[in-house]
């Protein structure tokens, strides 16, 4: 039905690793949540470093209902979740990438909405995962976490039930792609469940019990010491699990109970954070011994953090740009950006992007001698959504309040 374009090798760096196998990616594309190796880095080229409503603004498209899910691009097609409260339906619409039109729009699930959550979190957190054929995305809906497949045109292929689901403060964790599998969590209260779904009919290939605790982060697949690991930090564990099988390879004391960033390697360590009920960012050495190799006490509880060479970036969830030596944990510098943080990181080109809550956007060099800030920028009146960046433009999910009335907006920044 479709011609798509799978030419360009996923990348492969000491930074990131390759997440899916069996089936190639354009070079332009961000087919899950964090872009292709999940780590938060982006092909260049570098986006315009400043834009408002009315400068290097390539399109707009109201978006309906609320969301937190980020952009998904593959090919010539954007795909995002949404949320609506007054029509009690959470769905994946599909725009035209060059032009923003909208090209589809599937109800996945009607009715079933949680009554209560933190004011925060939306219905619609999950970023859409997609394999080049099909679509995938988590939903919490009547007491339970569910993976729904779709088809590049819409169409609902299958829904598996991953675990009832209690809410505490939301739901938000991303599908990730491994092999013929779609990787899944449901961290909750109640107990819950990593899962490896076949990515053809949603079976469940494995699936590994988790504690009763809430958390909020997503499966990461890493390259470290030779060997992929499902690395999932959280309920007050680091834990390692081969991607294809859901056998636990490694399990530490260490995170916090509540983490929501997706961990980053430099093939020895992984990189985690979190902050409830204390604040952390640490080093974990990847082999199964348990050693903790550096921690600090700042605050990276919601956005994730970019490991780029040697170095760790990160911002806090209080605005203040920060950079480690990676394998040490040393503090190279600081850098005041301002305002509350949800966004994570992205790199691209060198440079990083960090966009605030109440929507103004800060572009800094990722540089391990200095904070050097290149450009900041304000579009809409809140971002909750990590922008994704794709082919030298910006795609960001805003909200713009006028006369009271929120509305979200789908903006595609870069050079007309």
């Amino acid at each position: 039905m479709y011609q798509y374009r799978f030419a360009f090798v996923l990348f492969v760096t000491m930074a990131s690793s390759i997440v899916a196998r069996g089936f190639e990616l354009a070079a332009d594309d961000w087919p899950w949540w964090r872009g292709p190796g999940q780590t938060g880095i982006a092909a260049g080229p570098l986006p315009p470093t400043n834009w408002s409503e009315s400068e290097n603004i390539i399109w707009k498209a109201r978006l309906p209902g609320r969301g937190h899910s980020s952009p998904t691009v593959v090919g010539q097609h954007l795909y995002i979740a949404t949320a609506d409260e007054i029509q009690r339906t959470q769905s994946v619409i599909c725009f035209q990438r060059s032009t923003g039109r909208k090209l589809w729009e599937t109800v996945v699930h009607k009715d079933g909405l949680a009554k209560k959550m933190n004011k925060k979190a939306s219905h619609a957190s999950s970023t859409v995962a997609c394999d080049g054929d099909r679509l995938f995305i988590n939903f919490a809906n009547r007491g339970a976490v569910y993976t729904s497949a779709l088809s590049r045109d819409g169409q609902i292929l299958w829904q598996t039930k991953i675990s009832d689901y209690i809410i505490h403060q939301g739901y938000g964790s991303s599908p990730a792609i491994y092999k013929s599998l779609v990787l899944v969590s449901a961290d909750n209260k109640g107990g819950g469940a990593i899962a490896g779904l076949n990515r053809k009919d949603g079976e469940i290939v494995w699936k590994a019990d988790r504690p009763k605790m809430p958390n909020y982060a997503s499966p990461v697949v890493v390259k470290v010491h030779g060997r992929d690991q499902l690395i999932f930090i959280g309920c007050e564990m680091v834990s390692s699990f081969d991607p294809a099988t859901g056998a636990k390879l490694w399990e530490i004391e260490g995170a916090t109970t509540e983490c929501v960033t997706s961990t980053v390697t430099d093939g020895d360590l992984v990189f985690s954070s979190g902050g409830y009920p204390k604040n952390h960012v640490s080093a974990v050495r990847a082999d199964g011994s348990g050693e903790i190799v550096w921690e600090n006490n700042v605050r990276v509880y919601v956005p994730s953090m970019v490991l780029q060479g040697k170095y760790l970036y990160a911002v806090s969830d209080a605005g203040i740009a920060h950079c480690w030596k990676a394998a040490s944990g040393e503090l190279i510098w600081r850098g005041r950006l301002g305002g509350d943080f949800t966004a994570s990181l992205i790199l691209v080109d060198g440079h990083l992007l960090a966009t605030n809550e109440k929507g103004m956007s800060y572009v800094f060099k990722a540089d391990p001698t200095k904070f050097e800030l290149v450009d900041e920028s304000k579009l809409g009146d809140k971002v909750l959504a990590t922008p994704t960046v794709s082919g030298g433009r910006i795609y960001m999910r805003v909200v713009e309040v006028n006369n009271g009335k929120p509305q979200e907006i789908l903006y595609c920044i870069g050079e007309k």
